[in-house]
């Protein structure tokens, strides 16, 4: 069981671990061992409160396929029991991220003061490029 926070746990049989041979320069050895991990998580069919899994689908990231599962390939260390620890650390920042409700912004409107200074500054340079014309005499 994955702890997420204090009421919200992924359970081990919502996510699918898988060994896979990991890719890039290796030894002899890394022909024959399958030390990455390759982790599937379906938002639909999982046990996470609803309001969370509409998050998790409106967030547009690589991770998350077309039927909202999102996959982490984890091969970043040797050793399988690693890669299976980072992958599972990866999906619970994942999900941890998705908790977060934005803020909402308001609108808010310039003082008049701000609008007079942005106005002062602006003839002021309009005053500074007019001294750089051709002079008449």
């Amino acid at each position: 069981m994955l702890r997420i926070s204090n009421r919200i746990y992924i359970y081990d049989h919502e996510m699918e671990l898988t060994a896979i041979r990991a890719q890039g320069a290796g030894g002899q050895h890394v022909n024959k061992t399958s030390s990455a991990i390759h982790l599937r998580f379906d938002i639909h069919t999982s046990s996470l409160p609803d309001e969370l899994k509409q998050r998790l689908l409106a967030i547009s990231d690589q991770r998350i396929s077309q039927e909202g599962v999102i996959i982490i390939k984890a091969q970043q260390f040797r050793s399988q029991d690693q890669n299976r620890e980072d992958a599972l650390t990866r999906l619970a920042d994942f999900v941890r991220s998705a908790m977060v409700v934005p803020k909402a912004r308001k609108a808010t409107r310039p003082t008049r003061g701000s609008q007079r200074r942005r106005m002062d500054s602006k003839t002021k340079h309009g005053k500074n490029k007019a001294l750089r014309r051709k002079v008449d005499h």
